[in-house]
């Protein structure tokens, strides 16, 4: 009998690959037949600057680190190490309590980058779009992945997951941040059932606006839970999605969308810090 966990871990980069590629080119699609916000910025200049941002950052992982999260996973489970490898627990046990942590843990870092001055700097580049769809989901600086990913092997050699856990949940993850920075009109009964059991768009957009209040608000990525458990759930915007402002104070002229500027945004001077960190989640 073939190993389907095996089988999938044999063909991680192409399932990541495919189910990037098919998500995003279903997402275009959607967002041209059924688009929320009217988008007055020409998408082939987002698009292009976005799209070669996450092929920078791909190129850059691969680089960076010897494996990733999948294959630390991997060699954990081998040599027995990380919670879930110790403990006698059940493989479709530690599968669902493994993508529960990891999600609370995308969660709890997404906060963080927030509240710490020197990490919003770095994460503001994705906020500084001015238009949101799709490709917003792809648009994080560098060295923000980087740190990200090395947050998020630890929590992988800590926790030990089962390797087809972590693949599951990168493949949830690329595909949730696709989908709920998506341009698209839902019908209203069809998103206040779906906001349920995920972030939809209407509920991240949210956490898009320039209002500072908002956009310290929703920062789940794939669960809704995280955010009404823990006090930063946020029903929708003061000014309805129509009228929010998308983006940040700072960065919004077009030359700002461009790749170098997007590179160099963490770096360059303006208000001071204190000024424009948005404040901690509930003050």
């Amino acid at each position: 009998m073939t190993d389907l966990p095996a089988t999938l871990l044999a063909y991680e980069p192409q399932l990541r690959l495919a189910a990037f590629l098919g998500i995003l080119a279903a997402m275009v699609l959607w967002e041209l037949a059924a688009p929320k916000r009217r988008q007055e910025i020409p998408k082939v200049l987002r698009w292009s600057n976005n799209i070669a941002l996450v092929v920078l950052d791909t190129v850059l992982l691969r680089l960076s680190f010897p494996f990733l999260a999948v294959g630390l996973a991997g060699w954990a489970e081998q040599n027995g190490w990380g919670l879930f490898n110790i403990l006698a627990v059940p493989s479709w046990l530690a599968i669902v309590a493994s993508l529960l942590i990891l999600d609370l843990a995308i969660y709890l870092q997404h906060v963080m980058f927030h509240a710490v001055p020197l990490l919003w700097r770095l994460h503001r580049m994705h906020h500084a779009d001015l238009e949101f769809d799709a490709t917003t989901g792809l648009r994080f600086h560098p060295l923000e992945i980087l740190l990200s990913m090395a947050i998020k092997l630890a929590i992988v050699a800590l926790i030990g997951p089962p390797a087809v856990a972590v693949l599951l949940f990168e493949i949830l993850l690329n595909g949730t941040a696709l989908f709920n920075h998506g341009n698209i009109r839902l019908p209203v009964g069809v998103e206040r059932v779906l906001r349920i059991i995920v972030v939809t768009p209407d509920m991240h957009r949210v956490h898009h606006s320039t209002n500072p209040r908002e956009a310290n608000s929703n920062f789940g990525f794939n669960l809704p839970w995280w955010d009404r458990l823990l006090g930063t759930y946020m029903d929708a915007p003061a000014l309805g999605h129509q009228g929010m402002q998308i983006g940040t104070d700072r960065f919004r002229t077009r030359r700002d969308l461009w790749l170098d500027k997007l590179l160099t945004q963490p770096f360059r001077q303006g208000k001071a810090d204190a000024e424009e960190t948005p404040p901690p989640p509930n003050s």
